[in-house]
């Protein structure tokens, strides 16, 4: 028996458009679907730069304004940061989107002011340079906005997989944005400044930018991102980058009074004598931290802590010697010796 039949098509095969099928790609978005798109980014954005930046900054409750994308050349944005600012160059999701985060120097001190407690208002005029403290604060703000562009990409409901996908990092910080080349000059770029503000009234405006191409791959939809998403950390004084910033202490062997006149006599060849304590303090600047005994180790003069300071608890007192200083006492009064002649009032002409 043979099964094999010809059979022939009763009609033409349907042809599904694009919508139907769901295609990635298969039309670009319309002007009120990208419109919708990058509103959304902006507010998810600013969500998760006002969490995440508290931290960092004393723990303020703030407020960030997102702007809206501005077509701009490349050439325009490095003229507009100048030769000389805090710039640091991100790479955000797995397909390493470049994206430029750059702020004066002067918001950037002032923001490192304020992550130790101070009022952060910039200062005038703004420094020449950026103090390593401002440029460890600039990359650990850097790398939370590095954060925050990934999982802002992700949109309001992203499945699982890509819940656990968004990473952001800094690849390089330069105070010469035109060094770190982030697009080219020439290229179709976007600037979207953004501006963080806390209950204080004080406020830090900061520019993002990037290829133009680049952006709409940051867009919620995105499939740029697919690699796990980095646990968010909480700045900290003894975590990193506070951790890595070197603080002089000073051990105070003896300290001694002296009067005015004495100190105004003092000259090369002087001698002062030293009473050393038992126990020393170990400062950072007027902080006393502890004490101990001051002794040697691997043949250099060392210090022993033997006790850790109690906050709030008075100093202990410095060692002191006796006072060293004190008038000599006045040489004994002369006696006759036995041959001497007894004196009358006839030798003195007193008769």
């Amino acid at each position: 028996m043979r099964m094999e039949q010809d059979f022939a098509a009763a009609r033409p095969a349907a042809q599904h458009c694009a919508e139907l099928l769901g295609h990635a790609g298969a039309r670009a978005a319309r002007p009120e679907e990208r419109a919708a798109l990058v509103a959304s980014w902006r507010r998810d954005l600013a969500r998760l730069l006002a969490d995440e930046l508290s931290a960092l900054l004393a723990g303020d409750r703030l407020s960030v304004a997102v702007g809206a994308p501005e077509p701009i050349t490349g050439a325009e944005v490095l003229a507009r940061i100048g030769p000389v600012a805090a710039n640091c160059l991100l790479r955000c999701g797995a397909g390493g989107e470049r994206v430029l985060l750059s702020c004066d120097l002067a918001t950037a001190v002032a923001l490192t002011e304020r992550s130790f407690g101070g009022a952060g208002r910039p200062a005038s005029p703004a420094p020449e340079a950026l103090p390593r403290s401002a440029a460890l604060l600039v990359e650990e703000a850097a790398a939370i906005i590095a954060g925050a562009l990934a999982r802002a990409s992700l949109g309001d409901c992203p499945p699982p997989e890509a819940a656990a996908a968004a990473t952001g990092a800094v690849m390089v910080r330069s105070e010469s944005a035109a060094r770190l080349r982030p697009f080219d000059p020439n290229g179709a770029c976007l600037g979207i400044s953004f501006t963080i503000t806390n209950q204080e009234g004080c406020s830090w405006p900061l520019l993002l930018a990037c290829d133009a191409a680049a952006f709409a791959r940051l867009l919620p939809g995105s499939r740029s991102l697919a690699r796990p998403a980095a646990r968010r950390r909480q700045a900290a004084v003894l975590g990193e980058p506070f951790a890595s910033i070197p603080l002089p202490l000073s051990v105070v062997l003896v300290e001694l009074d002296l009067p005015l006149a004495r100190l105004e006599a003092l000259a090369p060849g002087d001698c002062l004598p030293l009473a050393l304590g038992r126990q020393v303090p170990l400062r950072l600047g007027e902080m006393v931290l502890g004490v101990g005994e001051v002794g040697t180790s691997a043949e250099r003069m060392a210090i022993s802590l033997t006790r850790m300071a109690t906050p709030g608890a008075p100093p202990p007192p410095a060692a002191s010697g006796p006072p060293p200083f004190a008038p000599p006492p006045a040489p004994p009064a002369s006696t006759p010796g036995p041959d001497a002649a007894p004196l009358s009032l006839a030798d003195e002409g007193l008769a």
